[in-house]
């Protein structure tokens, strides 16, 4: 009976394992591919938008990770961000129906593969003082031979990485030059300078464009509709547009088209008006500029008589040879602070240079959302923009400065479903509404395009050379760049990144660090107290007994390094305390992670036990 049982048991165990591999098959064939993402921020689950783009690919696409494994053994951090790159190449390749093509290359020091990615373009790393380098960049191609890169994956991009990848992808599926087309009553472009009598080079702004895209300059004056095959609609100063113009416009926005929009209070470089026969009637001529019936329908509220002045910001500007410089607060240096680090177009940009500048508000009546790409400081106020003509001292400005303590939108995007400026209209296609949510980036300065708000243009042997000090440029890049993507493509906004910071710690931290620089600047206090004292003591003495510490001076020397003594030790204890408090929690941690944890495991799981016996007795 025994042996009989034993049989049976093991006949029972052989058929079970043979059953759980069996199922493991059939799950791996029906599930292959099937992901469940259990982390906070859904990291590696794509987005929309990114899904889309895949969705679309009709052609192979073959992506090469060049990642240094060898070469980051002692980069821990940088290891696990090549590992999250890397889960993200893999999730894209397997949601690509086969079209993507992925192939991780480790580019060992002198090999061919360091080669082929030096050829690619990637970026080589320094690490290491002997001159040791690494890669973690990317490189892909297409059937027609096009390639794109990505230099190197930087972690600080973290958020920007799905975006970053999905772009290239998208890049590699439509390799024609994007078309954009530019409408611009400033002269940007090779012209007749009337002043100078000759011919003015090109901004640098242009010279990038037309590096980058196929530009199209457009007259105003001759639009009546804008052709099927243009990206991305940029309008630069539009002043007094027609009446067909605008509604070509408002058109090519609700039929889906990306406009890019650059209106201003004041354009220094505005030309109109001028006279060489009276140099100040360009001086009174109106430089404003606005498109307020479809600034109207999109909701947006903008001001051509106002401009901003912020205190915060005011960049120093020279009034005069052998003056000292003076803030200008209508002449504003934007920083990192005040652009927007969760869109793409702003992101990594450090520094933005505008002069006087207006602003937008959504009107009351507003569907769409507008979300801030550039603002001012809290310190600024809005003033009429003539104030800024016939200013010989900008200082001025600031005599009778009242700050709202409002941050102004200097440039952001419109998001949403726009109606038409021009429900009267009847022609054939007329559309009253988009059928999706569009996106319009506008700007309220055109003076942020012009070489001296951003670049210096030197020529060097015949060559013009190109010193940027601000990111002016690379904002009109980014947004054209971001916009001629496809409608998916600018769907995506940055993700959360995978780093999770030990926020108790960091909490501890700075508790403590409170509390240490407290202590420091009671020791300071103490000091100059009794350095105070000395002195006073010391000019109380005649001239023969200078030399002489007198028993005052000796005992208020010694109070003083006791109690120097005393803060310092308070200082060690507060240190000591944080390490303390940081072990604690640290063995706290490892207590619920490997005692509490298992233990309540290990008596479910004889709980359970002891439950189907007790079950199987009672049966």
């Amino acid at each position: 009976m025994s042996s009989n049982r034993k049989t049976l048991s093991g006949g029972a165990l052989v058929v079970m394992i043979i059953l759980f591999v069996a199922l493991m098959l059939v799950v791996n064939v029906l599930f292959r591919g099937a992901r469940v993402d259990l982390t906070e921020n859904n990291l590696y689950t794509l987005s929309p938008g990114t899904k889309e783009i895949l969705s679309k690919l009709d052609e192979p696409i073959n992506l090469y990770l060049f990642y240094s494994d060898k070469g980051t053994q002692n980069l821990p951090q940088l290891r696990t961000y090549a590992t999250r790159v890397r889960e993200l190449l893999e999730e894209m390749a397997a949601r690509s129906d086969g079209h993507i093509n992925l192939e991780v290359i480790d580019p060992l020091p002198f090999s061919e593969d360091e080669d082929r990615a030096t050829t690619y373009g990637l970026q080589a790393v320094p690490v290491s003082a002997g001159g040791e380098t690494i890669f973690l960049g990317l490189a892909g191609t297409n059937s027609t031979n096009g390639q794109a890169v990505i230099p190197f994956f930087q972690p600080e991009k973290e958020a920007f990485l799905e975006y970053d990848v999905a772009k290239l992808v998208h890049d590699l599926a439509t390799p024609k030059k994007p078309a954009i087309a530019l409408v611009s009553s400033l002269p940007m472009g090779v012209g007749f300078d009337p002043a100078t009598r000759q011919m003015r080079d090109p901004w640098a702004i242009q010279q990038q464009l037309s590096q980058s895209f196929d530009v199209r300059d457009l007259n105003a004056a001759g639009i009546k509709s804008i052709d099927a095959d243009i990206n991305v609609l940029v309008l630069v100063h539009p002043k007094e547009l027609s009446e067909d113009a605008q509604y070509a416009i408002d058109q090519f926005v609700l039929r889906g088209g990306h406009l890019l929009v650059f209106v201003d209070p004041d354009a220094e470089l505005d030309t109109s008006g001028a006279d060489p026969q009276n140099p100040q009637a360009a001086m009174f001529a109106d430089h404003s500029s606005d498109l307020p019936k479809l600034f109207k329908a999109w909701g947006v509220d903008y001001d051509p008589k106002k401009i901003v002045l912020d205190r915060a910001r005011a960049v120093a500007v020279s009034v005069g040879q052998g003056r000292a410089p003076v803030r200008h607060p209508g002449i504003i240096g934007l920083t990192a602070e005040d652009l927007n680090r969760d869109d793409v177009i702003t992101a990594n940009l450090d520094s933005i240079n505008v002069s006087s500048s207006g602003y937008f508000g959504l009107a009351k009546d507003a569907t769409g959302k507008l979300v801030p790409l550039m603002q001012s400081s809290g310190d600024a106020m809005s003033s009429a923009a003539d104030r800024l003509r016939m200013l010989p001292d900008p200082s001025a400005l600031l005599s009778d400065f009242n700050p709202s303590g409002e941050r102004y939108v200097i440039a952001g995007r419109i998001e949403g479903k726009f109606k038409t400026a021009f429900p009267e209209r009847t022609e054939s296609g007329h559309l009253a509404e988009s059928k999706d949510d569009g996106q319009i980036v506008i700007v309220a300065d055109t003076d942020i395009l012009s070489d001296r708000l951003w670049v210096q243009v030197q020529n060097f042997l015949g060559q013009k050379l190109m010193n940027a000090f601000a990111n002016n440029g690379d904002f009109m890049l980014n947004a054209i760049d971001n916009l001629t993507g496809s409608s998916a493509l600018i769907s995506i906004r940055g993700r959360a990144t995978s780093q999770r910071p030990f926020t108790t710690v960091e909490a501890l931290k700075r508790s403590a660090d409170d509390r240490f620089r407290a202590k420091e600047q009671e020791l300071q206090r103490e000091l100059q107290e009794t350095e105070r004292k000395l002195t006073e003591l010391q000019g109380a003495k005649s001239s023969d007994q200078a030399m002489i510490m007198s028993p005052e001076q000796k005992a208020e020397l010694d109070n003083f390094i006791k109690r120097k003594a005393d803060i310092r030790k308070e200082l060690r204890d507060v240190r000591r305390s944080l390490d303390a408090e940081i072990e604690a929690l640290g063995s706290r941690l490892k207590f619920f992670n490997i005692v509490l944890v298992p233990l309540l495991v290990t008596l479910a799981a004889v709980g359970f036990a002891m439950w189907r016996v007790r079950r199987r007795t009672s049966a």
